[in-house]
């Protein structure tokens, strides 16, 4: 057993970080109109600059800009896209706390002409001594809370020619990041696991769709998005049940997608989270393939500042084992830190604490460098 030379890494993480005092002062200055925007990205260039050299110095092999240019996790990059409109809507419900009130309503066709994302990729490359990895929305969340309901029909009376759009667009993307030198993409899920929740699964038929039938589309979809993917590029995805001030939406284990999920996607890893019952048992891995695929265990959760039991994470990684070999398996925290700039409640301190014993674990459990 051996550390990994191309990701996923067997210590990774998912990636958004916390956002620093010192970026939210500026980011409220500059809604307020007291700093310019060039002001504002002199903050955030500072400071994933010293976020960049955290993750270095602990030990990952990776390093993300921990997503500190966006207030969502999703929504900027949705906007970046052709055809979209961002909207006032009621808030996102999470269990006690609701969100900012945005959606995305589709009114044209959708497309990928180029994105504000790719210089953030490039500002993260060129700072980087390790791998540099980018994240963006999965295309299955262009559609599944939003649904049929927000796909305007003049634009798209079928959503077969929908499907196709958000494919091709989200291939054109990944061939973008490629080109700015991008080798490590991680496209961020909720539909795949929030689906397995009878209430979502409800919430689904009342918006128009079948969530029967979603698993087999998202699937399509996403291996259209990977279909013209380069060989020596690593596309990974993460799915999880929401994640914003340390609350979650969903509940319910994989069972209901992992073979779609796991068996019929032509993805190179998976971040699936682990942390919590609400996520199920490991069952549902017997789906996985053998051989050069990996898994990532979102085992150390980022809704706490707790540390966890380094013993109890490893008797997880050798349950796990019943169902992928241990070579085939990573670790990671169960979800980003700030999936949105609010942030979760732990302090700057518990999260690298957390991410340097990911670090030490994959020393321990796969052997040293």
């Amino acid at each position: 057993m051996s550390q990994r030379t191309k990701p996923p890494f067997r210590a990774d993480h998912v990636g958004s970080l916390l956002r620093p005092a010192a970026l939210k002062e500026a980011r409220a200055k500059h809604e307020k109109g007291e700093i310019d925007a060039a002001a504002l990205k002199a903050v955030e260039d500072r400071e994933i600059e010293r976020a960049i050299k955290k993750q270095e110095e602990i030990g990952l092999k990776l390093a993300t800009d921990g997503e500190m240019r966006r207030s969502w996790w999703h929504f900027d990059f949705f906007r970046g896209l052709e055809g979209v409109d961002l909207i006032e809507a009621p808030p996102i419900k999470f269990h006690g706390v609701v969100t900012k009130s945005q959606a995305i309503k589709i009114n044209r066709k959708v497309d990928f002409a180029g994105h504000l994302h790719i210089e953030h990729f490039k500002f993260l490359k060129a700072h980087c001594n390790v791998t540099p990895k980018m994240t963006i929305p999965a295309p299955s969340t262009f559609h599944f809370r939003q649904g049929r309901q927000m796909v305007s029909k003049e634009a798209y009376p079928d959503l077969g020619q929908f499907w196709e759009d958000v494919g091709a667009a989200w291939g054109k993307a990944i061939r973008a990041f490629y080109d700015a030198g991008c080798r490590y993409l991680q496209l961020d899920d909720t539909a795949w696991a929030m689906i397995c929740d009878p209430n979502e699964q409800k919430h689904s038929r009342e918006r128009g769709d079948d969530p029967d039938k979603l698993p087999a589309i998202y699937a399509r979809l996403t291996n259209a998005a990977l279909k013209a993917k380069p060989a020596d590029m690593t596309v990974t995805m993460h799915s999880c049940r929401g994640n914003f001030r340390s609350t979650f939406i969903a509940s319910g284990g994989y069972e209901f997608v992992a073979e779609q999920l796991l068996g019929n996607t032509d993805l190179d890893g998976y971040f699936l989270e682990y942390d919590s019952d609400r996520a199920g048992g490991f069952e549902p891995l017997r789906y996985f393939p053998k051989g050069k695929k990996q898994l990532v265990l979102g085992l150390v959760t980022s809704k706490s500042g707790k540390l966890e039991s380094k013993d109890d994470i490893k008797r997880r990684i050798d349950e796990a084992t019943k169902y992928v070999a241990l070579d085939q398996l990573c670790l990671s925290p169960q979800c980003g830190f700030a999936s949105t700039e609010e942030g979760n409640v732990l302090a700057e301190e518990e999260q690298w604490a957390k991410l340097r014993m990911i670090v030490e674990l994959a020393d321990e459990v796969w052997g040293g460098k």
